[in-house]
């Protein structure tokens, strides 16, 4: 359990990559400036966030592949792909493609359920196969099969000139055991450990045997390593929304105070049916911020995170926050940063 002499292993952050509709290309190119400061900054990860008919990323594995090519050291990570969009073979197909690209560096998170709305999406996406779809884990577990470098079908060899495999190619070794699951229960806590797989948590879990999101956190991170075999070793990164404010101008606090303040009342209880809660945004000094982290239970239990940057600021916005992330927050939490490797 970290305490404020232990340090924090691994630092990453997570951007959801917001774009014009009338433009969107500048969007999606300021995204991989980002993941280049982020490397530069000595960020041991970047991560993306995944999001359909909206404003930001889609296609969260193509633009990593891109990113790949402007990048050399720092993991590329998607937080997190809902594979209710997606057919785990091809998907399957993708990642392995990115991560030999990548030199093994990609970090794929993922996840299950139906599409969000999906009742209106149905028709466009399985016209015929939606009342039929199976979003329960058992889609996750076509995807690690496939990953794995399992059998995806029933015939090898030659044809004419050309040759077929029965397993996914090309094969990433070693991706597999970078897969995340991302969850928000002691469920899917619970499944993921079973299947041996990372843990992403974020600032959004269900209330189940509290109403107090960091114990609520700490509970989940338990039960996760309780089942997985790698026990007390087994990772789990943490995902909060954090806004160090050392380098912001006036204009900037004030901006990103009000952005908190509209935040803040839905973390008060539980929302809606499913009782989900979310975490307080922390924002302050880089003192104020480590301070608030090592008295949080879910923070006490992890040595790696991908810190949230806040949605809708400017880029210059995220060039302060995430300069002072890596400059003022992560050495105050113990971490020191990663260099490029030269030429």
């Amino acid at each position: 359990m970290p305490q404020s002499t232990e340090p924090l292993r691994k630092l990453g952050f997570l951007t959801i990559g917001l774009f014009d509709e009338a433009d969107p290309r500048p969007g999606h190119e300021t995204t991989l400036s980002v993941i280049e400061l982020g490397e530069r900054l000595g960020f041991d990860s970047a991560w993306v966030r995944h999001r359909h008919l909206q404003y930001g990323i889609s296609s969260p594995i193509a633009v990593l592949a891109a990113a790949t090519q402007r990048t050399r050291r720092i993991e590329l990570g998607t937080a997190v792909i809902p594979l209710g969009w997606e057919n785990p073979l091809r998907l399957a197909e993708d990642l392995a493609t990115v991560d030999i690209l990548s030199g093994g560096r990609l970090n794929p998170g993922i996840s299950v359920g139906p599409p969000m709305h999906y009742d209106t999406v149905k028709e466009a996406l399985y016209p015929d196969t939606g009342d039929v779809e199976d979003f329960t884990y058992t889609r996750v577990e076509r995807l690690l099969s496939f990953v794995r470098g399992e059998k995806a079908s029933d015939f090898s060899g030659k044809v004419g000139i050309e040759d077929f495999s029965d397993r996914v190619q090309p094969h990433a070794a070693g991706l597999v055991r970078r897969m995340w699951y991302g969850g928000g229960s002691l469920r899917s806590a619970q499944w993921a450990g079973e299947h041996g797989m990372n843990l992403l948590t974020s600032s959004v879990v269900k209330a189940e045997e509290s109403e107090d999101f960091a114990e609520v956190q700490r509970s989940q991170i338990e039960t996760f390593r309780a089942y997985h075999p790698d026990g007390k070793a087994a990772r789990v990164s943490q995902g909060l929304v954090v806004i160090p404010t050392d380098s912001a101008s006036p204009e900037q606090r004030a901006k990103y105070e009000a952005y908190v303040a509209a935040r803040t009342p839905r973390t008060a209880t539980p929302q809606g049916p499913a009782r989900m809660m979310f975490a307080r945004d922390l924002i302050g000094t880089s003192g104020e911020i480590a301070e608030q982290l090592y008295a949080h239970a879910g923070f006490r239990e992890v040595d790696e995170v991908a810190f949230a940057l806040p949605f809708s600021f400017q880029h210059e916005d995220y060039v302060q926050i995430l300069t002072d992330i890596a400059t003022k927050l992560g050495p105050q939490l113990g971490w020191h940063p990663s260099s490029v490797p030269s030429s």
